[in-house]
């Protein structure tokens, strides 16, 4: 026979096959500058290959039998198959604890590769975006896929192993027939042929407690373990996984749109297309479209109103908020500081007067000993605002505002900054017509004064003579018992100039002045001008908070953004805390002197503010009538005024001094005249614009107005009435105080009825049956229905019978039959009372 006898028969086994020692996962590699790649990682499980059945180990060769003769030789019998020489306990016992020092460190890198993926997937998942994620959620898969096929294959494995183990052996002992246990402790080399080696079966697994399904097999991957693996256990291609992850990103992006944002949208009386679709967050093109469909064809810049606005809101889904005008300007008055924010800051002084008492030499003369040498003229003289620093090291903030415009301005928009007034009158020439009008300007404003007598060092000077003639106009100094400071100073000499700022300071530790410089910027424009080279200026004086660069602010009907900011000694700088005046480039029109500026949140604000604010003074300008006495009255009428203000303008001081007397003497319990200002000379454009700012016609007494002034009084207003006889001036202001009041309403009671019986009138009317007693009754006229005394009905009387006649009147002792208009509450024992009501002019 063939060598091939000798072997064992692979049939009384069962069938051998490869399990699946290759398992798949991903790792992820972290680059610079946020890259990231993902790799395959296959980690091929250690097969341990051992004979089948435990069997194959050697035996010893039998012992041949000693050949026979030649000639009596018989035939061989078939060599029997060699008995498997089963493995020692021992030997069993060390393979079983080497594979189970395997299995624990394996376990152990297992889980320590676990905790490392698990710590760098946590600090992954905190940077990873929603793509990410998703990337990492198909690893996942993907591993717990090649996990199960791996447990799948080793217990598949294991049941096999188990089958083959327990598969019977040709040379066993005979069925029934079990070794003894000392034929089980001997050696396998001292057993008999054939005898029997029983086969250890393996070990039921232990259930995991959930861990089975996390466990990985890990081994050192090189090409040929990676190789050796099946092409079914290996994951898909990274670019198979990239369509996928492409796929799954489409998919996720053509979902459809999300859940649109419904917006609380503000909306005026009046807004343009564009800006309303600004507050929507839509496109202005479609609102566009939508107003078409509506038969409203528009373009974005155009104007709609409230309603028209309302149904595109709701047509694109959003909620509407009315807002009147009103509420889109800023509301100052309501915007108060608390007290525990508020910081001092800096007096704000106004000098004026005469121009020839040394008022601009006063100006320099303290400028020049406060500013530092070499910084020659300290200032740029076109701001007419700066401060200059005391030897205490705090500050003065100065406004130079020749001509008073400046100061009546702010105080006609009630913007009064100034915190003192410092009236300069020279000594040897007393109080001049321009004095008296600051001392008036400053009475209106209710602003603190100090009074410096300049030029005490020239011939002539009489102190004492300037302190008398101010008694004529209520200021009183200290000298004469008054509250009013007063200090003796030369400009060109510069004598007493520390008691002028000692003054100054003195009165204003009176006051304390605070102000609240953490918050956003508001202040007064002092003076605008253009520029050539830099476009709109204002000079600003800050009020409260701070104004940075930057900050996007309106002033007036004027919006704009800070460029940069100037400060008086010509130098850029950043930001003007309160008190400071400074220099603003950036406007988009020249303001007002006067103007207040605010700092709003952002561009969009400032415009609709400025917008109102020049609708505002558009419908000013083309609707309302010049003041007159006529419509002038009337409107203080309404706001409960009792005082007739006048600006009185002559040719000689004893004329005006006439004409003051005069109307003074006018004044009754009911009104009474005030005389803002009385001057010598023509009406210039200081006194329109004091007139305007209290809302007082100007009378000119043989003066006229000059061109500019006339032009003021025009635009803003003003009216102007000129006089050559002082009687027809004092009737004139008669009859317009008269007029103030109204005409005088007259109340005539004509007659007087009881009433005697109630009768039904129609469906839901009711007649009172009546007893003339006094007068007569007449139709349509005013009737009054009183019970106890108590007028419980104001009407007409609707219809008037006698005998079921209608009659024009019914006289006294007459008996008729009335009914009332919008009135049945009619009783039995009530009284009529008619009237006829007559106006008649009010004279004083």
């Amino acid at each position: 026979m063939s060598e091939t006898t000798d072997k064992p028969k692979l049939g009384a086994r069962a069938p051998l096959g490869l399990k699946r020692t290759v398992e798949t996962g991903k790792v992820k590699q972290s680059f610079s500058h946020g890259r990231s790649n993902t790799v395959v990682v296959e980690v091929k499980k250690r097969r341990i290959l051992g004979r089948p059945g435990e069997a194959e180990t050697a035996k010893p060769e039998p012992t041949p039998a000693p050949a026979p003769a030649p000639e009596a030789r018989a035939p061989e019998p078939a060599p029997q198959p060699k008995p498997p020489v089963r493995p020692a306990a021992a030997d069993t016992l060390t393979r079983r604890e080497l594979q189970e020092k395997l299995l624990r460190e394996a376990e152990e890198a297992r889980l320590s590769a676990l905790e490392e993926a698990r710590r760098r997937e946590d600090r992954q998942a905190k940077e990873a975006s929603d793509e990410e994620r998703r990337r990492a959620e198909d690893n996942r898969k993907a591993e717990d896929e090649a996990r199960r096929q791996a447990e799948e294959d080793a217990k598949r494995q294991a049941e096999e192993e188990a089958r083959a183990a327990a598969a019977p052996d040709p040379a066993a002992a005979p069925a029934g027939q079990a070794p003894s246990e000392e034929e089980d402790r001997r050696p396998a080399h001292a057993r008999p042929k054939g005898a029997h080696v029983p086969v250890k079966r393996p070990e039921p697994a232990r259930p995991s407690r959930g861990r089975e399904e996390h466990r990985r097999e890990r081994g050192k991957l090189t090409v040929t373990r990676a190789l050796e693996g099946e092409g079914d256990a290996r994951a898909r291609s990274l670019a198979a996984l990239k369509r996928a992850r492409e796929k799954e990103r489409r998919a996720h992006q053509q979902s459809g749109p999300q859940a649109k944002q419904v917006r609380d949208v503000v909306v005026p009386e009046a807004i343009t297309v564009q800006e309303l679709a600004n507050r929507m967050a839509e496109r202005g093109a479609d609102l566009v479209k939508a107003l078409f469909k509506m038969g409203t064809p528009v373009t974005v810049t155009e104007t709609i109103d409230q309603d028209t606005a309302e149904l595109l809101i709701e047509e694109f889904g959003h909620r509407m908020v009315r807002v009147s005008d009103a509420d889109v300007d800023i509301q100052t008055e309501t915007d108060v500081d608390p007290a525990e924010t508020l910081q001092p800051r800096p007096p704000v002084v106004t000098i004026m007067g005469h121009v020839d008492h040394g008022k601009t030499s006063l100006l320099d003369a303290i400028r020049g000993a406060n500013v530092v040498s070499g910084e020659s003229g300290g200032i740029t003289q076109h701001i007419g605002a700066y401060q200059v620093a005391l030897p205490d090291k705090s500050k003065v903030t100065f406004l130079d505002t020749p001509g008073h415009e400046a100061f009546t301005e702010m105080r006609a928009r009630g913007a009064n900054v100034t915190d003192i007034v410092i009236l300069v009158v020279a000594a040897d020439d007393g109080l001049k017509p321009q004095t008296v009008e600051a001392i008036n300007h400053t009475k209106a404003a209710g602003v603190p004064m100090i009074v410096a007598i300049n030029k005490i060092d020239k011939e002539g000077a009489r102190a004492q003579r300037v302190r008398e003639e101010l008694l004529q106009h209520e200021i009183v100094v200290e000298d004469l018992g008054g509250d009013v400071q007063d200090v003796e100073v030369s400009a060109l000499k510069k004598t007493n100039l520390d008691k002028l700022l000692e003054a100054i300071q003195l009165q204003a530790e009176l006051l304390e002045l605070k102000a609240n410089p953490d918050r956003a910027a508001e202040g007064a424009v002092v003076e605008a001008k253009l520029d050539k080279g830099r476009g709109p200026l204002a000079t600003v004086l800050v009020q409260r908070g701070t104004l940075r660069v930057g900050d996007v602010f309106v002033a007036g009907a004027i919006s704009g953004k800070v460029r940069a900011m100037i400060d008086d000694k010509g130098r850029q700088v950043k930001e003007a805390g309160p008190s400071v005046p400074v220099e603003v480039l950036g406007l988009s029109g020249v303001p007002s002197a006067g103007d207040v500026l605010t700092v709003v949140e952002n561009d969009a604000r400032a415009r609709e503010v400025a917008a109102y604010r020049q609708s505002v003074l558009d419908r000013k300008r083309t609707t309302s009538a010049p003041a007159s006495f006529d419509t002038m009255f009337s409107a203080l009428k309404e706001k409960q005024a009792i005082e007739f203000p006048l600006v009185i303008k002559g040719d000689v001081q004893g004329s005006v001094e006439a004409i003051v007397s005069a109307v003074n003497k006018i004044s009754n319990e009911d009104i009474r005249a005030r005389v803002l200002h009385a001057g010598v000379g023509g009406i210039t454009e200081s006194d329109v614009t004091l007139a305007r700012a209290s809302g007082a016609p100007i009378i000119g007494f043989n003066v006229r107005a000059n061109a500019k002034a006339r032009e003021i009084a025009e635009r803003d207003g003003v009216a102007m009435q000129y006089y050559d006889v002082i009687y027809d001036l004092t009737d004139a202001v008669k009859s317009a105080m008269a007029g103030e009041l109204g005409p005088l309403i007259v109340e005539n009671v004509v007659g007087r009825a009881e009433v005697r019986e109630v009768f039904s009138a129609g469906k839901h009317g009711k007649a009172a049956g009546l007893l003339v007693t006094e007068g007569y009754i007449r139709k349509a006229l005013k009737a009054r229905i009183m019970r106890d005394d108590v007028i419980i009905y104001t009407g007409a009387i609707a219809s008037l019978r006698r005998f079921k006649d209608d009659v024009a009147e019914v006289r006294a002792g007459l008996e008729c039959g009335v009914t009332f208009e919008n009135t049945t509450d009619l009783k039995a024992g009530d009284f009529i009372e008619t009237y006829e009501v007559e106006e008649r002019e009010r004279t004083l």
